[in-house]
């Protein structure tokens, strides 16, 4: 039987929408769990610290057997151990899937395997094709996140080292690969190619490096709608940072350790702070009883149209879910207790799922207060849905009321005043996508989601 966590949040900022989160349990279980992730399909494929790989099947169901077992390669405890995995774009054709560990000597291994010929819940564990070993000076700040972006390139998230305060100044150090977020084409042999507009090639500084000045980004994710990069950057003392690049813009620079989070940590040797790309949004340890940020996902799912173009994300301490709107503003949970979330999820469909490494379980994440499933008991009606040009509202009761249509960032694009008649909304200037119509009526606002065609 599903339990449900139910936390009452307030949203801040643009719409300030009232709503309960849910955390309803999924599968549950697991040891140390370090990633969630699907291979274009409804499965979920789950990572273990100690080196398992299972198949979680759409009814929250284990597989019986381990997709993988890599536990006799990795060195464990502490940050260390099986920490990534993703799936190659072409996965149902080729086979192929990344993992990325810390080997018994305690070095960061990225490996390709293959899907078994025989079996295709199985992999074979003789096909490892070792891409990318890295010489790790201390036993923490590994990163490990491992993402396939929009451009089909393989990104590679590498903690500076490790230690305190990045001793060895390897996040500003264009010639090691620590501290840096990668991008490789592994569509080119052998074992890797480069793509040509990596920053690096062709000068000074290693040809892998897509980003710099990271230091331990624990989970970062694309924007499956726009492509966007997000990155959940673990702070070294008091903030928790996330950062944002609009486009996936190369080169860019995240400041450690010259600055943690927006602050100034070690200047020593370092440019003007112009050079340096802020956090889109942070938070510090003092003020929220956190100390470690767990990178999640901007949702773009279609069944909770309030959660739309919010960044979720969660603190390993403190339990607590938050989100940041499209200002950056942060908004949070009360503590789900007993969880230490250390991982999300993002289904076929956008969907967002949570795990937690004490409970060892994965939960969906769920609004009780609005969903898809619950439109037609709203306050006002709208139609055609998808839409395009024109857009008809209805309110359900007598009176005026004021519509206003946001993107999924939350950023307010068009306002209309609405009477007890239907109403004709012009949206020609909306491009194709989703949007979220809200209706305010007196103080109570109710929203639903529209598709633009």
């Amino acid at each position: 039987m599903k339990t449900k966590l139910f936390l009452s949040m307030l949203l801040c900022g643009v719409g300030a929408f009232a709503q309960t989160i849910v955390l309803e349990e999924y599968a549950t279980g697991f040891t140390g769990l370090t990633e969630i992730t699907h291979a274009g399909d409804d499965r979920f494929f789950v990572a273990e610290q100690g080196g398992m790989i299972k198949i979680v099947n759409t009814d929250g169901t284990v597989g019986d057997t381990p997709f993988l077992n890599v536990s006799a390669l990795i060195s464990t405890g502490g940050e260390r151990g099986l920490l990534g995995l993703a799936f190659h774009p072409d996965y149902e054709t080729n086979g192929y899937f990344y993992i990325n560990y810390t080997n018994i000597d305690g070095n960061t291994v990225v490996a390709r395997y293959t899907r078994s010929e025989e079996n295709e819940i199985s992999a074979d564990p003789e096909s490892a094709l070792i891409l990318l070993t890295v010489t790790q000076p201390f036993s923490n700040h590994n990163g490990g996140c491992l993402r396939f972006g929009p451009d089909g390139y393989l990104y590679i998230a590498m903690g500076d080292g490790g230690s305190g305060g990045d001793p060895n100044d390897n996040g500003q150090n264009k010639n090691t690969l620590l501290g840096k977020m990668l991008r490789i084409d592994v569509d080119l042999t052998p074992p890797y190619g480069i793509p040509a507009d990596n920053p690096f090639v062709g000068i000074d500084g290693n040809d892998e490096i897509w980003a710099t000045g990271l230091r331990n980004p624990w989970k970062f994710s694309f924007n499956r709608l726009n492509g966007d990069l997000w990155i959940a950057d673990v702070g070294q003392e008091n903030i928790e940072e996330i950062d944002r690049s609009v486009g996936n813009v190369a080169g860019l620079n995240y400041g450690w350790r010259c600055f943690e989070g927006s602050e100034p940590y070690n200047p020593d040797g370092c440019s003007l702070v112009e050079m340096y790309t802020q956090p889109f949004a942070e938070y510090t340890h003092d003020d929220t009883d956190g100390c470690s940020i767990t990178g999640g996902y901007v949702y773009t799912g279609t069944t909770y149209p309030n959660l739309l173009g919010k960044y979720i994300f969660a603190d390993y301490c403190n339990n607590k879910i938050g989100w940041a709107d499209a200002e950056g503003n942060l908004t949070y949970t009360e503590a789900f207790e007993g969880n230490n979330f250390t991982v999300f999820g993002e289904d076929i469909n956008g969907e967002l799922y949570i795990g937690g490494a004490s409970s060892g379980t994965i939960y969906k994440i769920t609004d009780s207060m609005l969903s898809t499933d619950t439109a037609s008991n709203r306050a006002f009606s709208m139609h055609p849905n998808p839409a395009n040009g024109q857009l008809f509202l209805n309110l359900n009761n007598s009176g005026t009321a004021n519509a206003t249509i946001y993107d999924i960032t939350g950023k307010m694009l068009m306002q209309q005043l609405l009477t007890a008649n239907e109403n004709t909304v012009d949206i020609a200037a909306l491009q194709s996508g989703i949007y979220m119509v809200e209706v305010n009526a007196g103080g109570s606002k109710k929203t639903q989601k529209l598709v633009v065609q």
